[in-house]
């Protein structure tokens, strides 16, 4: 694996570990055993680092959520979307946990995660139509926009929130489950019949990886 690399995987992990604003280049470079030199020739400095992060974020935010086809809406397929959810969230989670530290101090960066965002929603949008085509969802435009809406900032925030919730509050997989299973129950009671059912067995395997991750 190329330096580059795999400073950019180093810094991920002790990001996601330790918390963003208590890591520097120093420790990136110390835990590679390489020189502040070596990693100052790939990178001038942390934030063009967790700008490389982002970027890649951002690539598995735009390939991870398509629409489904309405004949690809099964439980099995609507199980692989949550847990591609499930996988942003943990695999960037220090991402979410510092949002707003990380994007007030960076404008540039602020303005990617907007356009990131902005393709978020529209697969979204996509997905609940997909969902209503499919006879999950029985919802006017306006409503399945507000729920589209309301996914997107549960997702986006679910993280940070839980980070204010107890003092060194520590993400876990199972905080993160929890998190799907919360957007589960936000659009369990809009769904037809047959939509609830799949809901409901998409509910019962989370809890169960709560209670696994515990």
């Amino acid at each position: 694996m190329k330096t580059r690399d795999r400073i950019i995987l180093a810094a991920l992990e002790l990001f996601n570990e330790s918390g963003e604003p208590n890591i520097t280049t120093n420790h990136i470079a110390a835990h590679l055993g390489i020189s502040p030199g070596n990693l100052y020739y790939h990178f001038r400095n942390k934030e063009e680092i967790i700008h490389s992060i982002f970027d890649q974020y951002a690539h598995d935010l735009s390939i991870r959520f398509q629409p489904l086809e309405e004949t690809q809406i099964t439980a099995d397929n609507l199980l692989v979307y949550l847990d591609a959810v499930f996988m942003l969230m943990w695999r960037y989670r220090f991402f979410y946990a510092n949002l707003p530290d990380i994007l007030r101090r960076d404008p540039e960066l602020q303005e990617k995660y907007l356009q990131a965002q902005e393709g978020l929603h529209q697969n979204i949008m996509a997905m609940m139509n997909s969902f209503r085509s499919g006879g999950l969802l029985e919802l006017e435009d306006a409503d399945l926009l507000s729920l589209a809406n309301t996914l997107k900032l549960v997702a986006s925030s679910w993280i940070c929130y839980q980070t204010t919730q107890a003092p060194g509050a520590k993400i876990t997989k199972a905080v993160i489950y929890q998190g799907v299973l919360q957007m589960l129950g936000i659009v369990r009671p809009l769904t037809t019949a047959i939509g609830k059912e799949q809901v409901l067995q998409l509910e019962a395997h989370y809890c169960e990886q709560v209670e696994r991750d515990v």
